[in-house]
């Protein structure tokens, strides 16, 4: 490997979970993300009470995530060798945190609707 592609990226992420999961995976995240665009033009503005709910999350989204890569990889925490396997793990970790952060708020904001009330 001797560049590093968005080619090559999908080619590895595909090895490593399956070419349906890993595009399973894609299309969720997508629609997570319209999700939340579509909240934010709607609301104008983020909440602060529903920012802090999701942020409450983040830690339970970060565990996931590492153990979903771990069960999927069918790897265990043993198995982490070099500095780069813990840069890895947490930027896995990070990815889950943020991401659960943002399913959270947009979930949230959907089944509470816009309220006027809401201030912050």
């Amino acid at each position: 490997m001797k560049e590093l592609t968005l080619q090559t990226l999908i080619a590895v992420f595909e090895e490593i979970f399956g070419r349906g999961l890993f595009w399973t995976m894609v299309a969720v995240a997508a629609g997570i993300t319209l999700a939340y665009i579509f909240v934010l033009i709607r609301d104008r503005h983020l909440s602060a009470r529903k920012f802090l709910t999701a942020q409450l999350f983040m830690p339970v989204g970060a565990v996931a995530a590492v153990v979903f890569v771990q069960w999927v990889t069918h790897s265990g925490l043993g198995d982490i060798g070099g500095p780069i396997d813990w840069i890895v793990l947490l930027g896995v970790a990070g990815m889950g945190a943020v991401g659960l952060a943002i399913l959270v708020y947009t979930v949230q904001a959907l089944v509470a609707g816009k309220s006027p009330k809401d201030n912050g």
